[in-house]
């Protein structure tokens, strides 16, 4: 076999990549190809802060194929319409890819391989390259998937995960096959002030600090909001530009409490993507009604545009909204309580929040954003739905002495001890001091607004 297609999708990496190590052991030259795909511009998921992480990743994996020999071609477009093309400028005889959950990927892949096979090509489609366990790879007894987390970890951790497959050591690339210029992150606008870079290298780099300097003390400090002491991967997960195999081979190797945790994080992340696959729908509608009646956005959208904005007069809501603004990225802890917060405090529809988190998390990801706010807004795979996470309980737990809260809130900079939770107990006088936001919600009466609201339904 003369040429082979490798598609990139969510998997923007040289090392542990099936598609790419199947492609040049069957054939003579692989064409690595990425195309832009204007569906999903048109769809809206094309977030500038995701699109700076694409491009830093891009021009990494162009380099790291550029080491070997090789080159990345780049193509915007129609998928399907792309692909086919490089197939017949280079007579490929079959594409490599990296299998998909979401709905989109399902109805991709089943178009590029009906497309394909129309023209006598063939297409490969390949698990554990996004996911650690392909989805599907254990399933209970009387269902296609699991919806509950602990039973799926169990056989999850049972399951013998694949090799890690080393990075080529040469690519080949036809040389009549064309490229548009990759895209620079510099030329993109909007993007959050402290944005992460991306890439492979960055990505392998942070590993390696981790390993050395994280993992261990990961089981107690990952929900310290000051501490800062998670592991940060999920942009590079979302990009592919870390492995999720090796992920959790490197952490098993390194041992202890710390690395269980945190290989369990990587569990939790297969699960959500095995609910997706299975029940593809669940990315717009509810996994598990609940009958909501949910406040209409008009009726609520001066509370929703404070809560956008870091101003809902809850320290550690606005901390956390703050900080997503800034980065594209925010703590997990604080995504679970941001969520709780608007969907059962304020009690607004999932979906406004999971939208602008899409819009701004250099990791937005499908399965885990829509699946997380929907187990957090009690319609997903959560056992204890009506659960409701008090922001001022949570704040003295996990950033008992305000050290997050004024990082991201500099109003409250001067205040100590319980007042940095809860301005609210300040004199009128200073508190006005603070040019801080008068609570937008007592937490009392969104609690009984939402447990009337589900007892209805």
């Amino acid at each position: 076999m003369n040429v082979s297609v490798v598609l990139f999708t969510s998997d923007l990496r040289v090392h542990d990549h099936p598609p790419l190590c199947a492609a040049l052991d069957g054939s003579r030259t692989v064409v690595p190809l990425f195309v832009r795909d204007r569906a999903v511009d048109e769809a809206g998921f094309a977030a500038a802060n995701r699109l700076a992480f694409l491009a830093d990743s891009l021009r990494d994996l162009d380099a790291g194929l550029r080491e070997r020999g090789g080159r990345l071609v780049y193509r915007t477009g129609g998928l399907v319409d792309e692909v086919c093309k490089v197939v017949a400028e280079t007579d490929a005889d079959e594409v490599h890819m990296a299998g998909g959950v979401s709905a989109y990927s399902q109805r991709r892949e089943e178009r590029l391989r009906t497309a394909l096979e129309t023209d006598g090509r063939r297409l490969h489609v390949h698990d554990e390259v996004v996911t650690a366990l392909a989805p599907g790879a254990v399933v209970p007894t009387a269902s296609d998937h699991f919806a509950v987390f602990s039973p799926y970890y169990r056989q999850w951790e049972r399951r013998p995960q694949r090799h890690v497959l080393r990075a080529p050591r040469t690519v080949r690339v036809p040389e009549n096959v064309g490229s548009e210029r990759l895209p620079v992150r510099g030329e993109l606008a909007g993007l959050s002030e402290g944005l992460a870079s991306g890439g492979e290298p960055e990505g392998r780099k942070r590993l390696a600090a981790w390993l050395r300097n994280g993992i261990g003390t990961y089981e107690e400090g990952h929900d310290d909001l000051a501490g800062d002491a998670t592991s940060r991967f999920s942009p590079h997960l979302h990009f592919g530009t870390l492995s999720p195999v090796e992920l959790v081979h490197r952490a098993r190797e390194a041992g202890g409490s710390g690395a269980e945790a945190f290989v369990r994080q990587l569990a939790w992340r297969d699960f959500h993507h095995q609910v997706l696959a299975a029940r593809p729908a669940a990315s717009t509608r509810d996994y598990r009604t609940r009958d909501d009646q949910w406040r209409s956005p008009s009726s609520a959208a001066a509370e929703i545009e404070a809560w956008k904005a870091g101003r809902t007069g809850y320290p550690l809501v606005d901390a956390a909204m703050r900080q997503l603004r800034h980065e594209g990225w925010m703590h997990n802890r604080g995504r679970l309580l941001t969520a709780s917060f608007l969907t059962k405090t304020l009690y607004v529809d999932w979906r406004v929040g999971a939208r602008h988190f899409l819009d701004l998390l250099v990791d937005g990801d499908i399965a885990n954003n829509q699946l997380n706010w929907q187990w957090m807004a009690g319609t997903g795979t959560d056992t204890r739905p009506n659960r409701v996470l008090n922001p001022v309980v949570q704040a003295k737990r996990f950033d008992p002495d305000g050290a997050y809260v004024r990082r991201w809130v500099p109003e409250l900079r001067g205040l100590t001890g319980a007042s940095v939770h809860e301005p609210w107990k300040l004199g009128e006088a200073e508190r006005a001091a603070h040019d801080y936001p008068r609570r937008i919600v007592e937490l009392a009466d969104g609690l009984a607004r939402f447990r009337r609201a589900r007892s209805r339904g």
